[in-house]
């Protein structure tokens, strides 16, 4: 293995490694790279212009310093996003489930391609093969929306494949997918099953076939029913969430990094609220909204405090994972597929509730919107091939229907029936057609419930009940 450190946190032994992953799978096997084979096969279609041929893979292994040199089964986990990075634990409580996941595993946090400390896709990385590629005299735009293509889940699977092939023997693993983890599951599932020996998915079963029209005209009811079951929490911040809207209609105010604040940018504070405890975190930010006083509103017109802008900055910006919004959409797409075509902005559209100048206010949830790539600068890097990439009908193939239904891996899930992100009736649906798949359904959390203390150890026991771990 290629390791970088070890030492410990309190509570964990924790090693460092990473490794060089290609670029561009197409056309390349995880297994057949692994000996050295590195001629691609079929019709391989030009390099991306000013693209390097490979990138750095960073992964993290942890486990109970008692057992640091004891043969461990493995559990790999899957981070949500797209383009989020793997927990950076402060102790094993820090994240629930890997408490409980040390009692078993050794456990593989990968920084997945593009993020974290992979070698990270940013603004600025796009930008230098923007000008790479017009330097050799291709379309800079184009060839940035093929390099984002290979972001996706089937280029993900391969990495990790490859992974377990070259620095774990080869060795099955168990896999746990957190949101987003779970399409990466399917996609592995479909694609290299005999490499996983159990797969655990919490809140995250892509319904299939994918389509990212059909997500939003399920999740922006629910963005509504979220927004008026915070109201009713907090029925005073009804008026101020209106009085904060009206000003910023009205007037030109900034963010601290010179982004402007709209209405728009207002409702994308609804991002969170299918996490706990969502709801108190926007009441306590819109606590300290205004300036004058003691920030009462009084009938006059109010001023934005600094604390105020700078927290809404905070939570929408993703400065630190730029692919996020991205790659939102295209987290959909699978193979010859129909154009995306900014997806959750058409459904916005087509409902008049969710209009800036509606009132009261609704906030939507995990849906980008093209004015995000024209206002906000860490986006504003990716716009060109976002106009390609929503009109593209090729991407790489992430799912294998007939594989799936035919698994013979257990697939342990946990879906949460309230989930805002990810329809519970569609995870269903899905798992439904997925061979040797056993949903747990409970209401009992929200998307974010694997980060408790109670959701893995849960899945872990039903697997062990049903005879397939040890």
């Amino acid at each position: 293995m290629t390791k970088l450190a070890s030492y410990h946190v309190p509570g964990l032994y924790v090693e460092d490694h990473a490794i060089d992953v290609p670029l561009d799978w197409r056309g390349l096997e995880p297994a057949l790279l692994a000996m050295g084979m590195t001629m691609r096969a079929g019709a391989f279609p030009p390099p991306i212009p000013g693209a390097p041929e490979s990138i750095k893979l960073f992964y993290r292994v942890v486990c109970d310093p008692q057992h640091a040199h004891d043969d461990l089964p493995l559990l790999v986990y899957f981070q949500g996003g797209p383009g989020g990075s793997c927990p950076r634990p402060l102790s094993p409580a820090d994240d629930g489930w890997i408490a409980e996941a040390i009692k078993h595993y050794r456990v593989i946090l990968p920084d997945q391609r593009g993020c974290g400390r992979s070698s990270r896709l940013s603004g600025r990385g796009i930008e230098q093969l923007g000008r790479a590629a017009a330097a050799s005299g291709a379309d800079s735009a184009r060839a940035q929306a093929d390099l984002l293509k290979r972001y996706l889940a089937p280029s993900i699977v391969k990495d990790f494949e490859y992974l377990r092939i070259t620095q774990f023997g080869g060795r099955p693993w168990t896999t746990l997918g957190q949101s987003y983890g779970g399409f990466i599951t399917l996609s592995y599932l479909s694609t290299y099953p005999t490499g996983i020996a159990q797969a655990f998915i919490c809140g995250g079963v892509p319904h299939l076939p994918a389509s990212a029209a059909e997500v939003y005209a399920h999740t922006f009811p629910r963005m509504a029913a979220k927004t008026r079951a915070y109201y009713e929490r907090y029925p005073q911040d009804i008026e101020r969430v209106a009085a904060v809207a009206d000003l910023v209609g009205e007037r030109e105010i900034m963010l601290p990094d010179a982004s402007p604040l709209t209405v728009e940018r207002l409702q994308l504070l609804g991002s969170d609220f299918g996490m706990k405890p969502s709801f108190e975190r926007m009441h306590w930010l819109l606590d300290t909204a205004f300036e004058d006083g003691d920030g009462a509103l009084d009938g006059t017109s109010p001023e934005l405090t600094d604390a105020f802008l700078m927290g809404v900055l905070d939570r929408t910006t993703t400065r630190a994972n730029p692919l996020y919004w991205t790659l939102q959409e295209f987290i959909y797409a699978d193979g010859t597929c129909s154009p995306i075509r900014w997806a959750a902005a058409a459904e916005k559209a087509r409902r008049p509730e969710f209009d800036p100048a509606a009132r009261p206010l609704l906030f939507t949830g995990e849906a980008c919107f093209p004015w995000m790539f024209e206002q906000m600068p860490e986006l504003a890097p990716f716009a060109h091939a976002m106009e390609l990439l929503m009109e593209d009908i090729e991407f790489d193939r992430a799912y294998d229907p007939a594989r799936l239904a035919a698994n013979e891996v257990p697939l342990h899930a946990a879906v949460y029936f309230d989930d805002m992100y990810v329809d519970s009736g569609l995870q269903l649906d899905t798992l439904s057609h997925v061979g040797n798949a056993h949903p747990w359904v409970t209401n009992e959390f929200e998307h974010d419930g694997l980060h408790g203390d109670t959701v893995f150890g849960h899945l872990y026991e039903e697997a062990r009940a049903a005879g397939h771990v040890s």
